[in-house]
């Protein structure tokens, strides 16, 4: 098994820009006001990376 994306929903300040760089792999819970993950397996590396790099708040992260 590789490594996963997490997000930390209780960190996130819904500011999208992980759901506007990487979509197949963040969405924004729009009832919530949060991101969350859609896919921890997989998808664009160097998207999520960038999506780690443009947090805020560095709520995302990999997770062996």
């Amino acid at each position: 098994m590789g490594r996963r994306v997490v997000l930390d929903e209780e960190c996130c300040i819904g500011c999208g820009s992980c759901a506007e760089l990487c979509p197949e792999v963040f969405e924004m819970d729009e009832e919530a006001e949060k991101a969350r993950v859609l896919l921890a397996e997989g998808g664009d590396e160097e998207c999520i990376e960038d999506a780690i790099t443009t947090c805020p708040e560095d709520c995302i992260a990999w997770e062996d």
